[in-house]
Formats: structure tokens, sequence, C-alpha cells
């Protein structure tokens, strides 16, 4: 995979590379609301339009359905024209007779069961059924799923399932999944991860990542892709009941939302485009996935990533004190979207 718009970034040393934006697929499992199936491959084919060929699901969303319908979207394509992830941990399998699926914020999935299962021999058939459903040989990424309770079988049997998974050449990029930046930055230091994939952790309004998980990242080569970059809604909509984390913003979050929202409209620029650049400041991050439930969702995201900021944005949003003073800032001579770190 040569060409990307978005510029291509390398994760790790392990060949596979990346564009700067890429589509996250909870969406596509009907997280919190139901998408037709036309819908999801709508937004498959307009995330290749935008050139953002990087696609992140997971057997978690909605029980599989996100692959399924990932893999019918994909149906037909060069598999060299775009990158592919998936993640284990969570093993699925049919309900018993009267067993009741356990949505967990997805709704109308298929009737599946989720097991957590770091064995060797169910991660590996765990990554089977991902690869039957996404009608592919491979995927170029595997990420340990939410492990951050799991961590005692994540050493003795999780990672080094992945390990020689990668071993033999069967997945060319491992690492983990997770919104806990501290887990994450342990990991790391531990074990030999290619990338990892961080929620939430390294935005507009939380620096936690910065301080612990992106120097050890740097330090060993790991990779960043960061997701969560609108702290699931307050930095796309600042206003009263915005949810941040996943429930409503404490006040004082989302005050300097809206203050963070006030700067940005002085420079003429939206905040979205602001909290999708952000991150790039930092070298270790290689690319942002974000979710979009409709083909619109998709295109703004696009044309918001390669949106012109002037760097006098950031300059004032430190000397405002919205953003501390020793954040790197994704300034124009080194954090283009595209650009290579």
């Amino acid at each position: 995979m040569d060409h990307h718009p978005f510029g291509a970034r390398e994760l790790g040393s392990t060949g596979v590379t990346v564009p700067s934006l890429g589509l996250g697929c909870a969406p596509l499992g009907n997280l919190y609301r139901a998408l037709p199936e036309r819908q999801a491959h709508e937004v498959v084919r307009a995330a290749f339009a935008a050139g953002a060929g990087y696609f992140d699901t997971a057997p978690h969303y909605g029980a599989g359905l996100s692959e399924e319908r990932l893999g019918r979207a994909l149906r037909g394509r060069d598999r060299a024209t775009y990158t592919l992830s998936t993640k284990v941990g969570r093993r699925l399998r049919p309900l018993l007779p009267g067993e009741e699926a356990s949505g967990e914020g997805f709704v109308g999935a298929p009737a599946r069961a989720r097991v957590r299962d770091h064995s060797r021999d169910g991660i590996r058939a765990t990554l089977e059924a991902s690869l039957e459903r996404l009608g592919v040989d491979a995927v170029d990424v595997v990420y340990l799923h939410d492990v951050e309770d799991h961590l005692r079988e994540v050493y003795e049997t999780g990672f080094p399932a992945l390990a020689e998974l990668r071993a033999q050449r069967m997945v060319r990029a491992i690492g983990f999944g997770m919104n806990h930046s501290g887990v994450l930055a342990r990991l790391v230091a531990d074990l030999d991860a290619d990338v990892v994939l961080c929620a939430g952790r390294w935005t507009l309004l939380e620096r936690t990542a910065f301080d612990d998980l992106l120097p050890v990242c740097l330090r060993r080569g790991t990779s960043v892709v960061v997701g969560g970059v609108y702290n699931s809604g307050l930095l796309a909509d600042p206003s009263p009941g915005a949810p941040y984390n996943y429930t409503p913003a404490p006040a004082g979050l989302l005050a300097r939302a809206q203050q963070l929202t006030a700067v940005c409209a002085e420079f003429d620029v939206p905040l979205k485009a602001a909290a999708l650049r952000f991150p790039f400041g930092h070298p270790a991050v290689a690319s942002a996935v974000v979710g979009a439930a409709s083909p619109g969702e998709m295109t703004e995201n696009a044309a918001l990533f390669t949106r012109h900021i002037p760097d006098e944005l950031w300059h004032t949003l430190v000397a405002r004190g919205l953003l501390d003073p020793d954040l790197p800032l994704p300034l124009n001579d080194r954090a283009r979207p595209g650009a290579h770190p």
C-alpha cells in the first residue's frame, strides 16, 4: 500500500502503513442505534473516497455485526488498497437456549454471547472467526481488546499467542486497544507491541497519555493510534448534557470545552477540526480512527481533518490557559496530516 491521500505512516517497524485518518467501525455494529445495511456500506465507500483506507473493527462491536458488514462492504476491493485491524480477547459463541444477549450499547445484534478468552487456542479461534466474518485471508493488525482487568492472562497466554501469530506471519502488527493509558504504558514497557490504540486519553481535554503512555511508546518505537478524539461527544458539540466518557460532562469540563470553541471561532476553525488535529503534535501518533454513522459524517471528518489551522490558534490556547505549556503542538511545519514525524 503505497499511496494515501492523508499520507502513510508506518506502525512500529512492521511495514504496515496507515493513513492519518481511519474509520472506527463500532457504528457499523449498531452502536446506540440501528444502521441500515445499505448505509453501513455507504460509510465504507465514503471512507475510501476520502482516502481514509484504515478500518478498525472488533468482534465486540455488535457481536460480530460490524465485522460482517465491513466484510460485505469490502468485498471485491483490492486487499492492497486498505489496512484492516480487529481485536481479540472476547470470543463469540451462539446463545444457549433461554439465554439473552447482552447488548453492551449495541442494538439489534446477532444472537451471540461474548466470552472473555485470552488462551492461545481461544485467541486463534477468535481471529479465525473474525477472518471468516470479514471475508479476508488476513488482517494487518490485531489488538488485545480492553484487557485492563485481565493482565495476568495477557502476560501468561494472551500476548504470547499474538506474538506467535506475528512470528508465523499470520498477522503483521500486534498490540493493545483500550482507554486506560496507564495500563497501556505498562504493557508497552514490558512487551514487544508494535502499536496501541488508545481512546480518549490524548485529546484537547486530556493529557493523561502524554504523561504515562506516549513517552514509553517513543522510547520503545511503538506507534499510537488515537481513538475518542471527541471524548465521546463533548468536543464534537459542547452543549449542556453533552457526553464525556459516555456520561454527561461535568460542569467544569463543559465550560472548558466551550472556551475552546470560542477561541477556535476567533480563528474561524471548527472545534472538531482542532480536536482531530491536536493529537498529531506528538511524534508517536500515527493515525486517528473516528467513527461515522453516515457517509456525510465520514466526508465531514475528512474535510475537518485537512482544514488549515493557523499555528497562532494553538499558541493562543496555551496563552489563555486552555492547553498546558509543556504539551507538543501540531504546528504546520511538523504535524501536517500525512507528514512523517
